[in-house]
């Protein structure tokens, strides 16, 4: 049997009445394949029950669609990329320990992660097609970076509502911050990250990506805030270490970063 979606200029309309009630009980996907599966229905008898599954199934696939959609907006990763795009051979870190992450179990164990290393070696594609990933299997993710965290924090010490924006964050299962190390930290977002991981801790999966290793925060933060911060974020935590040259430096030189002129 296969499920015909959608209409053609010759299927027929649905009935006004059943058109009306598949709006009110707000069956959006069945009310657009509904035409066609009738159609289907009719000219090749299929049985009663058969009908019924293809309807429903029209509208988990459709509602499928729509909360990955939502959850993907949501997340509001910086450029799309996914494993379809990786290459683990080009990345430092381990094929077993790669092969591992994107099982998720940590995610489900609550446990963190934190990958170091240079400038163009691969940390915050990981963590995006980590994240893509956790989307695609049903899971919230809510990306910063350090600066959007300073922001948020900043933006709700007005009114002292900061503790409410972080527990508003820490309903998604994967919380990234990314690019730790680049710029210098100011005081709101040195702050958000020390929040963000004691509420996080050992309630919700951290995944940071960073210049520095962890050891050296203090060189960012006061050394009491990074102290706290960095205890609570690699007490279950998988660190992965990144080295060598910068891939996209790599390209470039190859002229692989762009497509050729005409």
């Amino acid at each position: 049997m296969t499920t015909p979606s959608g209409t053609t200029p010759n299927t027929p309309p649905l009935d006004a009445e059943l058109e009306r009630l598949l709006k009110r009980m707000r069956l959006p996907y069945i009310r657009r394949a509904a035409p066609q599966i009738l159609a289907t229905t009719k000219a090749q008898r299929w049985d009663p029950a058969e009908v019924l599954k293809a309807l429903l199934a029209e509208e988990v696939a459709g509602r499928d669609r729509s909360a990955l959609a939502t959850r993907r907006a949501r997340a509001a990763f910086p450029t799309g990329k996914t494993f379809a795009a990786w290459d683990p051979q080009l990345s430092s870190i381990p094929t077993p320990t790669q092969q591992a992450l994107r099982t998720l179990e940590w995610v489900h164990r609550r446990e963190n992660l934190v990958v170091c290393g240079p400038s163009g070696t691969g940390k915050t594609f990981l963590l995006e097609a980590l994240g893509q990933q956790a989307v695609e299997a049903g899971m919230n993710v809510a990306w910063f970076t350090l600066q959007s965290l300073g922001v948020l924090v900043r933006r709700h010490r007005a009114d002292d509502t900061v503790t409410k924006a972080i527990t508003r964050i820490l309903r998604a299962d994967i919380v990234v911050v990314d690019d730790i190390g680049l710029l210098p930290v100011g005081a709101d977002a040195a702050e958000g990250l020390y929040r963000l991981v004691d509420a996080a801790y050992e309630k919700r999966s951290i995944a940071v990506s960073s210049n520095l290793h962890p050891a050296g925060f203090d060189e960012l933060m006061p050394k009491t805030l990074a102290t706290a911060t960095v205890d609570r974020l690699l007490h279950h935590a998988h660190l992965c270490q990144t080295s060598g040259d910068s891939v996209r430096l790599s390209q470039a030189m190859a002229g692989k970063g762009v497509v050729a002129l005409n």
